[in-house]
């Protein structure tokens, strides 16, 4: 398949159709482990869901997109009334201010589409400026520009444009919206932006996430259908057609777009990207996005290794996820990190605390899905660790249930204490304390806006990449310890592996790392003696 022209789907698959589902249809499809033949279940014979709770979850994610699909114009309505009202706000410099001009008749309403109006993801934290004590020669600068990249990625074109021309002193390469053949929609979007300071020049590609009042895009996370590809595993199948899914062929390695007006976002975006890429000799680029858009990027890559596009993806430097679901199965992850290695990209998966989203499609006997690689995991302090997975992994546990409400509690008491503790809020108002029941972010020179939601920072300390595996059967560093936070100084680095090692603390699931300190100079663990 791999050196074919075409990449087919040759395996199994499960695809789930809501639209064609009845009542009765759901009642039955608890009742009986057989799919085929079904009406709203399209698989093959031997694809079966043996035990209730497989068939529980399928029914669930049926339903879930039913009350999507009723509940579409509602929630867009309810959001362009919300989005309207809180630039109203902000225009006129207040909920008071608001209310005076409006009894003077001088009510300022910004133009949906201008450089002033923010998406209400936007409204969470407005800041956009990059830090400007980060340089493009520090081995944070990456993670920090693709966490502020994927949050302007919701926004539209001329704010987006005005935010990277003249906040960030980048040129601007576009935003772009691409079709989704199953929804018949253009669902999935994407900017580009290019560092032309550093060097070399740095292209980013950004992917939006799942915007809160838009019921196709969150048709996209709950849909639970999968494909499976010989030799490389089970991926997730609403993301994939997010991407660019051809209904008849799969993942063709070209198609001709040229007389059609609805652009798919892989081949298109990939496409840019090899212009670009030519027309800069010594340029690189990273993919990154929140949420949706996080899975977005690392199935970009995915596609790249599916097709052996080599030249690409010795120009691709990394991928950076926030808050991203998981994409695929066992089989997949293992696929991907052999893949990772052998280009030497580095991936890059943040999580914060309780949020839900990289906690599904769940991770249990019954779906197969899985996250790979090292979780770079923050909890409520913003303390950062990396662990193998996420602690509570599938989110819905009971024995979770108080420790998350007694969070919740104290990251609302913390966005109070925030600016007594780190100097200004975010806002001048009280608007975001209300709205984002996380509180403020703190304005702290050494970080940059974390993307939305996620209450993300990065770890100045670490930057994690695949390393190159010994050649001599030699001692690999598989991961890092799940069951501590290690201090990340240069003095102490290796000395603490030393000690991680002699207690039997690490793990042997990720593959082997090298860690970068802060100054930026690499120091892989020297081999040891087993």
């Amino acid at each position: 398949m791999m050196g074919s022209e075409e990449v087919l789907f040759g395996g199994k698959y499960l695809l789930l159709k809501p639209e064609n589902a009845s009542a009765v249809d759901l009642g039955r499809l608890l009742l009986s482990s057989k799919l085929e033949n079904r009406g709203f279940i399209e698989c093959p014979g031997e694809v079966e869901a043996e035990n209730f709770r497989q068939r529980w979850l399928l029914f669930i994610s049926v339903v879930a997109q039913k009350i999507l699909v009723a509940s579409k114009t509602t929630m867009k309505n309810v959001g362009n009334m919300l989005e309207l009202w809180l630039n109203r706000l902000s225009a006129n410099g207040g909920l008071i201010c608001l209310l005076f001009n409006i009894l003077r008749g001088k009510m300022i309403t910004p133009e949906k589409s201008s450089a002033t109006f923010l998406s209400v993801i936007g409204q969470l934290d407005t800041r956009v400026d990059l830090d400007k004590g980060i340089k493009e020669n520090d081995a944070k600068y990456k993670g920090l520009l693709s966490m502020m990249a994927s949050k302007l990625s919701y926004e539209n074109e001329q704010f987006v444009s005005d935010s990277v021309q003249n906040h960030w002193n980048m040129e601007f390469l576009g935003l772009h919206n691409f079709w989704n053949e199953y929804q018949e929609l253009w669902s999935t979007r994407a900017i580009i932006v290019q560092d032309t300071k550093s060097e070399p020049n740095l292209i980013v590609v950004a992917f939006r996430g799942t915007e809160p009042f838009d019921a196709d895009q969150w048709r996209t996370d709950v849909d639970i259908s999968w494909y499976e590809l010989p030799n490389v595993g089970r991926i997730h199948g609403g993301f994939m057609k997010a991407l660019g899914l051809q209904k008849s062929s799969g993942w063709p390695k070209e198609i001709d777009q040229s007389n059609s007006q609805h652009h798919c976002a892989y081949y298109t975006l990939r496409e840019k990207l090899r212009a670009m890429l030519k027309a800069k000799d010594n340029a690189k680029f990273i993919l990154t996005g929140h949420s949706l858009g996080g899975a977005l990027a690392i199935l970009f890559a995915a596609v790249l290794t599916l097709h052996e596009e080599e030249w690409l993806l010795d120009k691709l430097e990394g991928v950076y996820t926030f808050g991203q679901p998981r994409v695929g199965d066992n089989e997949f992850g293992e696929f991907m990190k052999d893949k990772l290695r052998k280009y030497d990209v580095r991936y890059m998966r943040y999580v914060y605390c309780n949020d839900v989203v990289p906690r599904i499609p769940y991770d249990d006997k019954t779906l197969f899905f899985k996250h790979f690689g090292p979780c770079l995991y923050f909890n409520s302090l913003y303390h950062g660790q990396v662990l193998e997975d996420e602690p509570n992994k599938n989110y819905f546990s009971l024995f979770w249930v108080i420790p998350k409400i007694l969070n919740a509690v104290w990251e609302v008491i913390r966005g109070f204490l925030i600016p007594f503790m780190e100097g200004s809020p975010v806002l001048d108002d009280g608007g975001n304390l209300i709205l984002n029941s996380k509180g403020p972010i703190p304005r702290n020179k050494d970080w940059v806006s974390p993307p939305p939601s996620t209450r993300l920072f990065t770890p100045h300390e670490i930057s994690i990449k695949p390393h190159p595996l010994e050649t001599n059967n030699e001692w690999k560093l598989k991961s890092i310890t799940n069951t501590r936070r290690i201090t990340y100084e240069t003095l102490e680095l290796e000395e603490k592996f030393k000690e991680l090692l002699s207690k039997n603390e690490l793990v042997r699931r990720f593959p082997a790392l090298t860690i970068v300190d802060p100054h930026n100079k690499e120091l892989p663990p020297k081999p040891l003696s087993p």
